[in-house]
């Protein structure tokens, strides 16, 4: 038979440790914890005997503790969200290294001014289109590449949690500003994979020999994966195949540099022409989409129109909601759809959203398949491709200024704003769209989407310059107003 022995619990190493170096425990210490019963459970963060820490103290025995020697400088994990994810994700030293090398940030506001990195508006399938512009990087002597690397990864922050695309404008990139070849493998390990497993699209526009060599020699240690998601583009005509123009920030030197090229290969197009070959007479040009070419669009059509074109031609539309909104929204209101994960910050697939854009303007009947991405992203194409932003043109200058303003006049200017400078049908199409999106914060523990995430998604689809060329210092100001309108709104939609 056993001895009695046998069946007591086994110490855990802590306290094995303690009782080793002190030769006692004190009185209460005799009293077991649940944990004793389990050698294999994990400290529980409730038992204060296991929070005590001496110092000075020697190593443990291996026959007593059979856990690595750093286990002891450890800190037991609490579970929450300072929890050191890079390390457990295998994420490279030189992430920490290149975060913690400037922690000032007075850089960050002339950066941003230079306009060298921009957040701009959504693509055709609803993804935040971040440009880089290698004309505007200021030159290495001035600024050392990790901290521009610095800048880039805190702006990237707060949209890697969403589908995005970057365009990098590679012309301009000389010798002054052109970073080490060192410093690029440095900087593509920096990016782990919270940065590349939502990023769609990398557009490199004019690339040159130096953007193929650089490739080539990291492409070895790239990713299948991330290397199908890079493509080089050699004008803007290629460019807008994929993205429209009208709200990509553009350089000047860009655009005299594609010019040039264009010239180059209409004098190669007439000199095949002689040859007996064809040419395209227009290749060269950018079209945009706003622009008008004298036909006015169909009485059906919902998409690149005004709200007054709309509500002239749907003479039955109820409260001014137009028939697309409606059906996103009835669709997005069922339980199942509310609940779905990263709603509105995922993308959907562009064939199908074409097709039920197409749909709509010839007053077709919509089916979204049972997939809530698909009404999501048409709900924000519609927003986006308005010929005037629903919170209007006119309200642009005194919404950029939301975060100067105090609590109290938050209050007061946001009511004002939206009561009385709000056309009417404006009025209700934006208190109808902002309730909807209460119901989806109202479930984002489930689908993840708090008001905050809605702001970031939903504020360039409200507000944009006449120029339609956001800035990256008006997104702050922008987002927050959406943000506080969505948390608010019982407040401010009275009527």
């Amino acid at each position: 038979m056993e001895s009695e022995s046998e069946h007591q619990p086994k110490l855990s190493p802590i306290r094995a440790f303690r009782l080793l170096h002190s030769g006692n425990m004190d009185p209460d210490e005799n009293y077991t914890s649940l944990s004793e019963y389990h050698d294999y459970e994990p400290c529980l963060e409730f038992d204060d005997s296991e929070l005590v820490q001496n110092t000075g103290l020697a190593p443990l025995p291996p026959e007593l503790l059979d856990i690595p020697d750093d286990f002891i400088d450890e800190t037991p994990s609490d579970g929450t969200i300072e929890e050191n994810f890079e390390k457990e994700l295998g994420s490279p030293k030189v992430y920490a290294e290149i975060a913690t090398t400037s922690q000032e940030y007075d850089y960050f506001a002339e950066l941003a001014r230079n306009g060298a990195i921009d957040v701009v508006g959504d693509d055709e399938v609803g993804r935040r289109i971040i440009v880089i512009s290698a004309c505007k990087l200021p030159a290495s002597k001035d600024l050392h590449p990790d901290k521009l690397l610095r800048y880039l990864m805190c702006t990237l922050d707060k949209y890697v949690e969403q589908d995005y695309s970057v365009v990098y404008f590679h012309h301009g990139l000389t010798s002054q500003n052109k970073p080490p070849l060192s410093w690029l493998w440095k900087a593509y390990r920096a990016f782990d994979r919270k940065y590349k497993k939502n990023l769609k699209a990398l557009y490199l526009v004019h690339p040159t020999n130096f953007i193929r060599i650089v490739w080539q020699m990291l492409r070895p240690a790239i990713s299948v994966k991330f290397g199908r998601k890079m493509m080089y583009v050699n004008s803007l005509q290629e460019l807008q195949q994929h993205l429209g123009l009208e709200k990509i920030p553009i350089p000047e030197q860009v655009l005299e540099y594609d010019k040039m090229l264009a010239s180059k290969n209409q004098r190669g197009g007439r000199r095949k022409e002689k040859d007996g070959g064809t040419t395209s007479g227009d290749e060269g040009q950018i079209v945009s989409k706003t622009g008008k070419c004298g036909l006015s669009p169909p009485a059906t059509q919902q998409f690149g129109v005004s709200l007054q074109f709309i509500k002239e031609n749907n003479p039955d539309m109820v409260e001014s909601i137009p028939p697309v909104v409606r059906q996103c929204v009835e669709f997005l209101s069922r339980p199942d759809a509310l609940e779905t994960e990263g709603l509105f910050r995922r993308s959907a697939n562009v064939t199908v959203i074409k097709e039920l854009l197409r749909a709509c303007n010839r007053g077709e009947p919509l089916t979204f398949d049972g997939e809530p991405h698909n009404a999501a992203v048409l709900l924000k194409t519609f927003l986006r491709d308005l010929e005037e932003p629903l919170m209007t043109f006119e309200l642009y200058d005194e919404i950029i200024k939301f975060q100067t303003w105090s609590h109290q006049e938050k209050s007061r200017q946001v009511k004002f704003m939206i009561r009385e400078m709000l056309p009417l049908d404006n009025y209700k199409l934006l208190k109808y769209i902002i309730q909807f999106l209460w119901k989806v914060q109202d479930r984002s523990c489930l689908n993840k989407m708090t008001s905050n995430n809605l702001a970031v998604v939903f504020g360039p689809n409200l507000v944009w310059p006449p120029t339609g060329q956001m800035t990256l210092q008006a997104i702050a100001p922008i987002n927050a107003l959406a943000d506080y309108i969505l948390e608010n709104q019982e407040t401010i939609f009275i009527i």
